[in-house]
């Protein structure tokens, strides 16, 4: 693949390359999504991106260095999209925005929620050693102790466990979506806003501000 940096002496990808890449990656996160990972193969993705299969090879090392970069991207537009509008919110309504946040982002790029829920579950190493765990999560558990700090140091939450705490709303939210993909009948909004409510009692400082 084609270093994203100049760290190896190469040189950045043009302009064209980068938009290549994200073809490439939008593509097989809807092969992904509509025909699910097993059959989602290189060419499969090839023909969803109208491009051959030479072309994938070229920006990609392989299957599993592509379906890295469908994650990625996934979890960095959450990012990029939902912590601007924490800014500035008080702690419990910080508690409250993330999480319906987050379940606004699925809501709305359910397509590649499915496709990374596949991912995730059936993405592989070569040596068979599934390539996602639950290490992968530490700098989202990261976070969300970061907004518990700031609770506590606020009065606004009482004390707890933080690492504790971030580990059980991570599996949450992550249980929020698996259901919702089984039972697409479900309110997610409304889910989202049960959970708030729970998380927000058990964080909460009786005698605390909001």
């Amino acid at each position: 693949m084609r270093s994203e940096n100049e760290s190896d002496g190469q040189k950045s990808p043009s302009f064209i390359e980068q938009a290549r890449r994200r073809q490439i990656v939008a593509a097989a996160i809807d092969t992904v999504a509509a025909q699910g990972f097993g059959a989602a193969s290189l060419a499969a993705i090839a023909r969803t991106a109208g491009v051959s299969k030479g072309v994938i090879s070229y920006h990609f090392s392989g299957k599993e260095e592509l379906m890295e970069a469908c994650v990625e991207k996934f979890y960095l537009g959450i990012s990029e999209r939902v912590v601007p509008k924490l800014e500035g919110l008080a702690p419990l309504d910080l508690v409250r925005e993330h999480i319906l946040g987050v379940a606004q982002e699925g809501m709305t790029n359910r397509d590649e929620m499915l496709a990374v829920t596949e991912i995730v579950t059936h993405l592989r190493t070569k040596d068979g050693a599934l390539r996602y765990s639950i290490a992968d999560n530490e700098l989202l558990y990261q976070g969300l102790e970061h907004m518990y700090a700031y609770g506590r140091s606020e009065g606004a939450m009482r004390e707890f466990d933080h690492r504790v705490m971030a580990v059980t709303v991570q599996a949450a939210l992550d249980s929020m979506f698996v259901y919702w993909i089984a039972h697409p009948e479900t309110d997610l909004m409304a889910h989202a806003e049960q959970l708030a409510d729970l998380v927000i009692a058990a964080v909460r400082n009786p005698g605390g501000s909001t």
